[in-house]
């Protein structure tokens, strides 16, 4: 073989590698944008209301393009669901991390709620576990073996630092918390033409930390939220 032609060959190999890199880039970025988009609606619209038509409408591309990366809807819910998890624990992770007690904790995660809720359909957990088991069970081990145990820890952080009452027992509350959060989304508890989501939860979590702090935990938690407000 000539060198002309292998020459030929090995750049026709380098440009096939390259095709097929891009190809897979350009498949990931898509399959992002699907569950991103997905996301974004049912944040919206509640997951049931949004069909496949809607998210391919919303994305400018085909139902069958969907198909092409996805199996069904089911999987679509599995993988926003996953992805808003990870999100949020990136989000509270950091705020334990850089909180110089348990109180600034509360205070930052109080205004990180009210932020957040203002995107949160009240349908999206009752959807997931009437029409999508696999999501469900997802939120359910995130509730206990993350949200939970983040409670208990910032609970039992509190009363040693003296912000949070000693008497209180920190499983028992962190329980009670995680209860009060799904609670709030219960259209039976809450009918949403007499409730508003968003004060709903604010209230309930309110209620939550002034039952738990000290004297001394109360003034710094308003004190922080107070700092907020000024800055913003």
């Amino acid at each position: 073989m000539s060198i002309r032609l292998v020459t030929i060959a090995v750049e026709t190999l380098e440009m096939e590698k390259v095709s097929w890199v891009s190809k897979r880039i350009r498949d990931v970025e898509i399959k992002e944008k699907i569950i991103q988009t997905a996301g974004d609606l049912f944040m919206k619209y509640g997951i049931r209301s949004v069909t496949m038509d809607d998210i391919a409408k919303e994305l400018s591309i085909s139902k069958k393009t969907i198909y092409q990366y996805y199996k069904d809807k089911d999987e679509i819910v599995s993988l926003v669901t996953q992805a808003h998890m990870t999100r949020d624990k990136v989000e509270f992770d950091e705020i334990m991390r850089i909180s110089s007690n348990a109180v600034e904790e509360l205070a930052k995660i109080c205004i990180c709620l009210r932020r957040n809720l203002n995107d949160i359909n009240p349908s999206l957990l009752f959807d997931l576990q009437r029409y999508h088991q696999r999501a469900w069970t997802m939120w359910f081990d995130y509730k206990y073996n993350y949200i939970k145990k983040t409670i208990v820890d910032n609970i039992t952080r509190g009363i040693r630092e003296g912000y949070f009452r000693k008497e209180i027992d920190p499983e028992t509350m962190a329980t009670f918390r995680v209860e009060q959060i799904e609670m709030s989304f219960d259209d039976k508890i809450f009918p949403r033409d007499k409730f508003s989501f968003m004060e709903v939860q604010m209230q309930l979590f309110d209620h939550f930390v002034h039952g738990i702090v000290t004297e001394k935990g109360r003034h710094s938690y308003e004190n922080y939220l107070l700092q907020n407000t000024q800055q913003n």
